[in-house]
């Protein structure tokens, strides 16, 4: 066994655990990520004036640019933050 193959094997077992301390830290900005993007989802229904519901109004609010821009970016970049944080190799 050459000494490379030992310094390997030794530093194999040294770190069991596949994920360091970095990939736990992008898995936490992911899941924020995500969850600011669902919260920004939020908001009254298409017939909710008020806070009531009325079959007879319409609600302009749920097109506005937060719910139909900004949260799904969020949501989609914490999905890609994640996948990131997963795939990142340790070292």
């Amino acid at each position: 066994m050459s000494k490379k193959q030992t310094i390997e094997k030794s530093e194999s077992q040294h770190n069991p655990f596949y994920f360091g301390r970095k990939n736990y830290q992008l898995m936490l900005v992911g899941l924020a990520l995500i969850l600011a993007g669902f919260l920004l989802m939020l908001g009254p229904d298409a017939n909710t004036v008020d806070g009531k519901l009325d079959p007879n109004a319409w609600n302009e609010d749920i097109f506005s640019i937060r719910r139909i821009r900004i949260a799904p970016l969020l949501v989609i970049s914490g999905f890609v933050v994640q996948v990131f944080a997963i795939l990142k190799r340790n070292k």
